[in-house]
């Protein structure tokens, strides 16, 4: 992958309830928000549709750990969210509020 389509960042992990269960993610905002949301309208200039939710296909990465998943727009794409699997917590030894290092593949 070209380095456009490759980022990496530390965040807090983040726990969310809602109606649905507790959810544990991470936030991606400023510059690193821009270009997820840049690729996002290059895959629909050049694919011409939007993906579910507007969200865009990831590799992501904590630690050892790597996934397939996909980051999802909020607050008109300028914040991405990343959920985090109780898998991916319990194999990298997570706890909410840990600060955790991301890599992102954007495919």
């Amino acid at each position: 992958m070209t380095d456009d389509s490759s980022i990496k960042f530390t965040v807090p992990l983040i726990r969310w309830q809602g109606d649905r269960g507790t959810y544990h993610l991470v936030s991606i905002k400023g510059a690193d928000a821009e270009t997820i949301a840049m690729h996002a309208r290059i895959d629909r200039l050049e694919f011409g549709n939007r993906r579910g939710f507007g969200s865009v296909k990831v590799m992501a990465r904590i630690g050892e750990t790597e996934w397939k998943s996909s980051v999802f727009p909020q607050e008109k794409s300028t914040e991405w969210i990343l959920l985090v699997s109780k898998k991916v917590m319990k194999a990298e030894g997570l706890a909410m509020d840990d600060e955790v290092a991301v890599g992102l593949d954007l495919i």
